[in-house]
């Protein structure tokens, strides 16, 4: 596939697929079953699609062979790149990732190098014409995780062992590429390194010394530097390695034909005495001093290296070229693009600069599992990439749209790339600060920078939109309906033309059970003609329209959840109000964001359903909540969350949007007591009443499923943050004022 740039400057950009399959005890994790991608061919299409033209791609030696290499299966692989060939897409085959190896040559032992050879040769025999590999992705990460720390098999914890494990990938990197250039003399050497820096308090300098240079040493061993005179030869030799052990690399030497740095914002650290100033869990120590070992970019004294100068240190140290070769953060939608963005300016200035910078890579293409426990545990914690798996079909996000525009065109042009991320702004202090916390996010841009303009600020809903807007750095204004009639065509197209949003969200439309009268009423008169009129104006401005219905738009009557495609039945007033908004904006509009949600509950708000119930529930006082109408209760901060990212995406259409699950208005109620821990005996004898007084009723069943995805988390996890998280939670016991909450259809 042919990409097209029209600018000088050629910054390449690569694709990647988390492939780490690691063991923690006799437990495998494997990211290519977690991802789907064993599966799913189709992937590569959408990775072709982008334009993306190199990919970091797996061959890993335990899934091809993981019981013996006499019986070798090809099948995956041999699909994989061919498909891979019929798209012109070049794979950098990668053997090993993150694991410890096959049962049978595990990392910890010699037999690991030597099977690792032997692999690459069946590997490039099979596969003439590929013609980059990375034997070993990070060996020296691996080492640590496997050998240092524990985290991973085999679970060791000392200096010798992570050395020795540390020497079987780097000698298994110099058989392997011996092999494959048997067959194939032009093969390159794509070496993947996590690469930061350590900083560190006076006391501690010997410490921040040491790791600054044991980080160099997966690249100083292939280089055969790690002679007598190198720095860490003295503690190489007093840890146990021996000098036929470490003579091997100087004799073969195999020096990356690309140095590849896999940089996280998370990889440079800072080691500080000062145990006090820090959570417990980052406390640690060397035997000699304890100390804490935390994020560099979240300490306000600490200057951090940052990418332009670590990748000048790989520069000047090894004058190899350079590929920067996973691009990622763990964060929200907006950082994700704005830290790729910065990553790919730094690329560009580093090369107009001289440094042989090849290209950079945007990892985890499909997204990744479980890395929020450094792939420990199981928890099915969820991060996109390129594309986002929730769907029923692999959806692409802002970033894949970034980098299909960036090779397209040499540019970068999302609304959300004039803010800044969090590593930038000063709410990521976590000790010694002596900064304010960051309080607004349109305070932090540009001359000019553009907003998300929110409409019925003072409802929940938009208080609580404004409130994540600005946890998130997106740049918003909130404007009550006293402040604007949005009724009023020509003082809406008057603001829009002043303030410049690049999107709006009108928050009203959704039914609220302790709505005042008043507003409930005023929502009745003008509900679409307010929805008509932003959308409208939205339309001819050019910007993104989002507005939200509910599940009213249907009777409750189908006897299972409702989908984005079944038609509308509405019954109440506010459902039919909702529903002919939804056709006018549908008809004004056609690339709007229709959002349908269900009852909303959230931390914030003391007149919230939920809290008034909880308040009632801790004082033993019973709460009409009827058991025949069943719904999908909504956790206000999932909503905004979900909401915004759809956004940012550039997503159209009616969603279905709410927390996994559903359960009638009894059930709601006694999950959020039991999580308080209201008395389990009395909250049973209490849904039971409520259960006998709905019997003579009609069941309805309002709930929400969708047929496009599901980006939130499940009912009793959001019900698990509610109470985690309130804001009012001190109160319960000592508020005396009662609320009137009865709940009825």
């Amino acid at each position: 596939m042919e990409n097209t740039k029209n600018f000088t400057q050629q910054v390449d950009i690569w694709g990647g697929i988390e492939c780490t399959v690691n063991r923690v005890g006799e437990h495998y994790f494997d990211q290519l079953v977690r991802n789907g991608h064993t599966h799913r061919i189709s992937d590569l299409d959408l990775i072709a699609a982008t334009g993306i033209a190199t990919i970091r791609y797996p061959v890993l030696w335990e899934r091809v062979a993981p019981l013996s290499l006499d019986e070798a299966d090809w099948r995956w692989s041999d699909e994989r790149l061919t498909r891979l060939q019929e798209l012109k897409i070049r794979p950098i085959v990668g053997l090993v990732h993150h694991g410890s190896g096959p049962r049978y040559a595990t990392i910890e032992r010699e037999e690991f190098a030597l099977g690792l050879g032997r692999y690459a040769r069946l590997v490039a025999e099979r596969y003439p014409w590929v013609d980059r590999y990375t034997p070993v992705n990070e060996p020296l990460t691996t080492a640590r995780f496997c050998g240092l720390y524990g985290y991973w098999y085999p679970h060791e914890t000392k200096g010798l062992s992570f050395l020795k494990m540390l020497v079987h990938e780097c000698k298994g990197t110099v058989l392997a590429m011996q092999e494959i250039r048997k067959i194939n003399p032009d093969a390159k050497l794509v070496q993947t390194e996590d690469l930061g820096q350590t900083h560190s308090t006076p006391m501690l300098h010997y410490q921040e010394e040491f790791e600054n240079e044991r980080r160099w040493l997966t690249f100083d061993l292939l280089c055969g530097r790690v002679t007598p005179q190198h720095w860490l030869w003295g503690y190489l030799i007093w840890e146990g390695l021996t000098e036929k052990e470490l003579s091997f690399f100087w004799e073969n030497p195999c020096p990356p034909d690309i140095i590849g740095i896999n940089h996280y914002l998370t990889s440079e650290r800072y080691l500080d005495e000062k145990l006090e100033l820090y959570s417990p869990h980052t406390h640690g120590g060397n035997g000699r001093h304890a100390y804490v070992d935390v994020e560099a970019i979240r300490i306000p004294d600490v200057q951090v290296a940052g990418t332009d100068n670590l990748l000048k240190q790989v520069w000047e140290r090894y004058k190899l070229p350079i590929a920067i070769t996973e691009v990622n953060l763990g964060c929200t939608r907006e950082d994700h693009i704005r830290w790729f963005h910065q990553v790919w300016q730094s690329a560009r200035k580093l090369q107009q600069e001289g440094v042989d910078l090849q290209a950079i890579t945007a990892w985890a293409a499909i997204g990744s599992y479980d890395w929020n426990t450094l792939l420990r545990q199981s928890t099915g914690y969820y991060e996109p990439g390129l594309f986002d798996l929730r769907s029923p079909e692999p959806r692409p996000t802002a970033l894949a749209k970034l980098v299909k525009e960036i090779i397209q065109t040499g540019q970068a042009s999302h609304p959300v790339l004039e803010g800044l991320g969090w590593w930038q702004r000063n709410d990521r202090w976590i000790a010694g600060s002596c900064f304010p916390n960051y309080i607004c996010a349109d305070s932090h841009l540009p001359n000019g920078g553009r907003t998300v303009l929110i409409t019925h600020g003072n409802s929940q809903l938009g208080q609580a939109l404004g409130k994540i807007c600005m946890q998130r750095g997106i740049a918003y204004q909130v404007l009550s309906h006293q402040e604007l009639d949005i009724t009023n065509f020509s003082k809406v197209s008057q603001l829009i033309e002043e303030q410049r949003p690049w999107a709006i969200i009108h928050t009203a439309g959704l039914y609220d059970p302790i709505m005042h009268k008043k507003e409930s009423e005023l929502y009745s008169r003008n509900g679409d003609m307010e929805a008509s009129v932003l959308a409208e104006v939205s339309s001819r401005s050019g910007i993104r329209f989002l507005t939200f219905s509910s599940d009213q738009v249907f009777d409750g009557r189908k006897g299972q959840p409702y989908l984005e495609s079944d038609a509308f039945s509405a019954q109440t007033a506010i459902g039919k109000i909702n529903a002919l908004a939804e056709q006018k904006v549908k008809s004004l509009l056609p690339l709007a964001l229709i959002v349908r949600t269900g009852p909303l509950f959230g931390p914030w708000d003391k007149q919230d359903f939920a809290q008034q119930a909880l308040i009632r529930l801790m004082k033993f006082q019973s709460v009409e909540a009827p058991a025949h109408v069943t719904v999908s209760p909504t956790y206000l901060p999932d909503l905004a969350h979900a909401c915004l990212d759809l956004l940012i995406d550039g997503e159209t259409g009616i969603w279905h949007l709410a927390n996994k699950g559903q359960a009638n208005w009894a059930q709601f109620v006694q999950m959020v007591g039991l999580e308080a821990g209201v008395d389990p005996n009395w909250l049973e004898d209490w849904y039971y009443t409520q259960v006998s007084k709905s019997s003579k009723r009609v069941h309805v069943s309002a709930a929400l499923h969708s047929e496009k995805a599901f980006l939130m988390a499940p009912l009793e996890d959001a019900v698990r943050r509610f109470y985690r998280d309130n804001e009012y939670k001190p109160f319960y016991l000592t508020d005396q004022k009662l609320f009137d909450i009865s709940i009825t259809r």
